[in-house]
């Protein structure tokens, strides 16, 4: 009897050390995805800026733009109009961002492998954005497109982003996903609604949540720690909850970081708390 009470415990040990060795990998993965699409979107706030300071004159032939790292640095292209478009501005920034240090170049030139094949992704997606109802446009909302590619894997985020400072728009989230030929493979809404959250106002907690229904994943997205990272230095939030079915995130801003418990756990610590608050 013994040794069959060892013989289970010692796989369950094992089924909780790869359960475990499996969520921190897939956290891992959505962390890593989540970086990038931030990067991406930092290097075309401040390229933008940068571009209108110096090239404002080529602004009425703006088709678009691409941002994307290249080694250590960042990189927004702004392409011309038309049905041929050509690179008319590069901006290439260091992790720091800082505009005052960006390197401007107005030279115009033909895409690159890297730049042509994100091109074509982005023209997909705006496609189907502009053609497809499974694509929701709200009033005050400016759907953001982020072309990446990762390890091979051709992706073209939609983000909501805010036309009106004071708030944080989490959710009306889409992926598209394409083959090596840059042919749509699936498409996808992330959150299943907008979550709407404001920050500026006197007294507001320096913590904030939202929850996922299982349609959405039973961890935080990608999407969600890009606009975590981009507005929460303004919102000047501490942590922000992810609550799942299964699971409860905890993005720390200070760290740049995630925490991940099981709900099981998080439900423990609450009821260890308020039995706590009631001595």
């Amino acid at each position: 009897m013994k040794k069959t009470l060892l013989i289970i415990a010692f796989f369950c040990f094992c089924f909780q050390a790869f359960s475990q060795e499996n969520l921190d990998q897939q956290s891992a993965a959505i962390i890593k995805e989540g970086k990038l699409l931030y990067r991406s979107e930092m290097a075309s706030w401040y390229g933008t800026d940068v571009f209108m300071e110096k090239f404002k004159e080529k602004s009425a032939n703006i088709g678009g733009y691409l941002s994307y790292a290249e080694g250590a640095q960042y990189k927004c292209v702004f392409f011309s109009k038309g049905e041929e478009p050509k690179v008319i501005a590069t901006i290439k920034f260091d992790s720091t961002y800082n505009v005052q240090q960006a390197l401007a170049d107005g030279s115009e030139r033909v895409f690159d492998k890297n730049e042509a094949d994100l091109y074509s992704i982005r023209k997909a997606a705006l496609h189907e954005v502009n053609t497809d109802t499974i694509f929701k446009v709200a009033k005050n909302i400016n759907l953001n497109l982020v072309p990446l590619i990762i390890d091979g894997q051709r992706k073209v985020y939609i983000l909501s982003g805010p036309r009106e400072n004071g708030f944080v728009i989490l959710g009306n989230d889409y992926l598209i996903t394409f083959d090596k030929d840059n042919k749509i493979i699936e498409k996808r809404k992330i959150h299943r609604n907008m979550i709407p959250i404001a920050y500026g106002k006197k007294d507001e907690p320096p913590i904030t949540a939202h929850s996922h229904l299982a349609q959405t994943g039973e961890l935080i997205t990608a999407t969600d720690i890009c606009t975590l990272m981009l507005y929460g230095k303004f919102a000047n939030w501490k942590q922000h909850y992810v609550l799942t079915p299964k699971y409860v995130c905890i993005w720390d801003f200070g760290k740049n970081d995630l925490i991940t418990i099981t709900r099981e756990a998080w439900d423990r610590i609450n009821k260890d708390q308020k039995e706590r608050h009631k001595n």
